[in-house]
């Protein structure tokens, strides 16, 4: 299964190359039927099978890390058959870091847009 389009991927391996900076997430992926959701952000350009970014597993502490692509592609829901894949209508607006914050406070990945753009201001007055 296709994880991303190619413009993502090769914003995602772009990314991969700046891997201290506080990059936008590229994608979304969601596995069916789950609470397990990854907001990826950068591609290693060494290896190429290891993503970066926000994972939540749906146990309330989702967190920043590594995932392998290829796990997540051979990740499948037993009974329904579902299996992980990009969420088509996300639209990234804060970097990592914010995301990352609201999700703590959660216990889940957000897209409250109040809760965001809140913790997007103490990002902004911390610079």
């Amino acid at each position: 299964m296709k994880l991303f389009t190619d413009q993502e991927y090769q914003q995602l391996l772009k990314n991969g190359y700046e891997p201290d900076k506080n990059h936008a997430p590229v994608v979304k992926l969601v596995l069916p039927g789950t609470n397990c959701v990854w907001l990826l952000s950068e591609i290693d350009p060494d290896n190429q099978s290891i993503a970066f970014g926000l994972c939540d597993l749906g146990m309330g502490f989702p967190e920043l890390g590594y995932v392998s692509l290829d796990e997540l592609r051979s990740v499948q829901v037993p009974v329904l058959g579902y299996a992980v894949h990009r969420a088509a209508f996300f639209e990234p607006k804060y970097p990592m870091s914010v995301y990352a914050d609201a999700a703590r406070m959660c216990e889940r990945i957000t897209e409250d847009e109040r809760l965001l753009q809140q913790f997007y201001i103490r990002v902004q007055n911390n610079k």
